[in-house]
């Protein structure tokens, strides 16, 4: 087959037109990339003070598992969150791709094939991958739910939390691994159930394997860099996990946890609140919030927030008329008569007792307050019993 040179010139336009395309598409990425607000050292200090516990310092610096983690374990048991103190420099040049820090990344890599053992980073893989094994086993229900022996299934569920604590450790910064390696052995030490039957041994066989097999068979580094994600995906994925975590301490609180009550016996959760929902007082108050609602309905919320000014009674004005020893339909003038007639009882000229004089101008004092009050909301008081005779 002969080419002639129109022939040529085609495919030679259009491979460069791809390579071109190419290219420009690299060079909008990169520019993406430099344009992309730092992260700044001193808003990580700023988040780490204020929400550091809880991994807000973490997030900030787009270390979302780490955060996780953090948030879970609140502040990894607060030692992680004062080591971070010295570390938050280092997250920051991470995620600012700084160039100082890549080279020595890429030096680090150059010398070690894959990242070399740390012990902090076993000791924290082992802890979280305990953790999360343990929740899930104490999330089981120990008793029979909705007529379901829960155990034998849900007791599978506890090597996979295992693998998958040690395996989102082994994945934080700029190391990585796939997780079957480590879901494999963990599933493989799982039967040591069956000949240890002290739970934390055989749960702890499983702990110490599992991130010995990642560390030797599954660790590498991550040389390309995570892919970008929206801050709505970021929370989107957090909350999920969130869910997760608190759904399975709320299982265990739920079906496994106890109260004792004031005889000392102990009664499981579950049926301490199905009592609770049965019972007078719950019935009592759903009715009278039902009976607001229905209020509401015809009246309207603000006459419900009125009402509930009026009862906190900020201007003093029930706790004067107790004082006085009046109500609010007494006119000024009985009020006046009252008043006087309490001076004149409660004066601490007419106490010689030294002890019981103070006691008397304490009493005093709150007499003359009393009136105060109530004299300054006289024209409000009229207008309010005059309606309340025009109604009647």
């Amino acid at each position: 087959m002969r080419y002639t040179d129109n022939d040529c010139g085609i495919v030679s336009y259009q491979t460069l037109r791809g390579f071109a395309n190419k290219l420009s598409s690299y060079l909008n990425m990169r520019n993406n990339e430099v344009n992309r607000a730092k992260k700044s050292v001193a808003w990580a200090y700023v988040c780490w003070f204020f929400g550091g516990i809880l991994g807000l310092h973490l997030f900030y610096l787009e270390r979302d598992a780490h955060a996780f983690l953090t948030w879970s374990t609140f502040g990894g048991y607060g030692l992680g969150w004062l080591a971070d103190i010295t570390k938050i420099p280092r997250y920051v040049r991470d995620c600012n791709d700084d160039p100082k820090f890549l080279g020595e990344l890429g030096e680090r890599m150059r010398k070690n094939r894959k990242p070399p053992f740390s012990t902090s980073r076993f000791i924290s893989a082992v802890m979280v991958g305990y953790l999360w094994g343990q929740l899930v086993l104490l999330a089981i229900p120990e008793d029979e739910a909705g007529g379901i022996n829960w155990k034998p299934l849900f007791h599978w569920f506890i090597p996979l939390g295992v693998a998958l604590g040690v395996w989102v450790v082994g994945n934080i910064g700029r190391e990585q691994g796939k997780p079957w390696i480590t879901i494999g052995v963990s599933y493989a030490t799982y039967i040591s159930r069956w000949y240890f039957m002290d739970e934390s041994t055989w749960l702890s066989i499983m702990v110490f394997c599992s991130g010995l097999a990642f560390d030797q068979f599954s660790k590498e580094w991550r040389r390309t860099p995570k892919k970008k994600r929206s801050f709505a995906r970021r929370v989107t994925v957090l909350f999920l996990c969130a869910v997760v975590y608190c759904a399975l301490w709320s299982s265990y609180f739920y079906f496994n946890g106890k109260i004792t009550d004031s005889n000392g016996d102990e009664i499981p959760v579950h049926e301490a609140l199905h009592h609770f929902f049965t019972s007078p007082w719950w019935t009592d108050l759903k009715q009278s919030l039902h009976d607001i609602y229905v209020y509401a309905q015809h009246h309207g919320w603000y006459e419900i927030w009125r009402q509930i000014i009026d009862l906190s009674d900020p201007q003093g004005e029930q706790n004067a008329y107790k004082v006085l020893g009046v109500g609010p339909t007494s006119s000024q003038s009985e009020i006046t008569l009252r008043w006087r007639a309490l001076s004149r009882e409660f004066h601490p000229d007419k106490v010689k007792d030294p002890q019981k004089q103070k006691e008397a101008q304490e009493k005093f004092m709150d007499i003359q307050q009393a009136y105060e009050i109530l004299s300054n909301i006289k024209n409000k008081r009229k207008r309010r019993n005059k309606k309340s005779v025009d109604d009647t």
